[in-house]
């Protein structure tokens, strides 16, 4: 059985091609003439035919190798373009990340963490998937994506989960009357139209338990899965709402204003990924990005 071709072998036999001298393609090549003519002998053996005619002191490939030379330069191309790729996916400039989120998240912080991550990375790709969090859980689950955004998750040994809290403020139109307040508590609210999370969010059962506490009735008005939809709401005039700071940011320059609520409920945010899919390191350069994103809004 003949030995595999090696890549060295062609690469000797293209480099004499174009430059009709050993001594100029062991240059290029950056090895000696004997070298070159030992590839090429090699070469010759297990391909079964004479490689190179001598001409006018040239050496020429012989009508066999010149059939060879473009699948050659092809198989060359392709291995250039497989180094070039390598390097980049090391030095983290290639690759491709499939982010699961939160709906708010696809049109509110994601745009501006990946749009700063992928400045200075062009070969880098994104695609972005907003679903409910019991459709990104499943997804991790399967391994369909390599990073998630959720809350609500309550851990599963097949998903790594990283937590963080952030702060909560309530969010009023400008000119309320609650710009007043340095904070806003549940009896602030009393009888204020309250735009909220669903009911069987752990995110509600804080909130409602804050004014149970405070022997304060809840007046629900509107109730809604995002936060991002509770801020348009509320810009519109129909009441006041309780949301994760990190979503408030997004609109205080159209004219929403917000204070802090106590007691301090934060939102429980899960940044996830697959445990048994091992994570690329383009990826987990960007789930460290995006979590250095939200340090303005940690809660302590």
């Amino acid at each position: 059985m003949k030995s595999p071709l090696r890549l060295r072998q062609l690469e000797a036999l293209k480099a004499v091609a174009d430059h009709g001298s050993m001594t100029r393609a062991a240059s290029e090549l950056g090895i000696t003439q004997p070298a070159v003519s030992r590839l090429l002998s090699d070469l010759g053996d297990e391909l079964g035919f004479a490689l190179l005619d001598r001409r006018d002191g040239r050496l020429v490939p012989s009508q066999e190798a010149r059939y060879l030379l473009p699948d050659i330069q092809r198989i060359l191309d392709m291995m250039a373009r497989l180094s070039e790729t390598s390097r980049a996916i090391t030095e983290k400039r290639a690759g491709h990340i499939r982010i699961a989120c939160l709906p708010g998240f696809a049109t509110s912080h994601l745009p501006s963490v990946v749009a700063d991550f992928l400045r200075h990375r062009p070969g880098v790709s994104v695609t972005i998937e907003p679903d409910r969090p019991e459709r990104i859980l499943e997804w991790m689950i399967g391994e369909d994506y390599d990073f998630g955004i959720t809350d609500s998750f309550e851990g599963h040994p097949a998903v790594d989960s990283q937590r963080v809290d952030i702060r909560s403020v309530c969010i009023f139109p400008e000119g309320h009357w609650l710009a007043d307040r340095e904070t806003v508590g549940p009896s602030d609210l009393a009888g204020e139209p309250i735009i909220h999370t669903r009911r069987d969010s752990g995110f509600f059962k804080a909130l409602s338990d804050a004014f149970l506490t405070e022997r304060v009735a809840l007046t629900s008005r509107i109730e809604t899965r995002q936060f991002t939809a509770a801020c348009e709401l509320v810009l519109r005039g129909l009441g006041v709402s309780v949301i994760s700071e990190l979503d408030a940011a997004q609109y205080a320059s159209r004219g929403l204003q917000s204070r802090p609520f106590r007691p301090r409920i934060p939102h429980q945010l899960s940044l996830v990924r697959p445990i048994l899919k091992p994570a690329s390191m383009i990826t987990l350069d960007f789930i460290e990005s995006f979590a250095a994103s939200l340090a303005p809004f940690r809660q302590d």
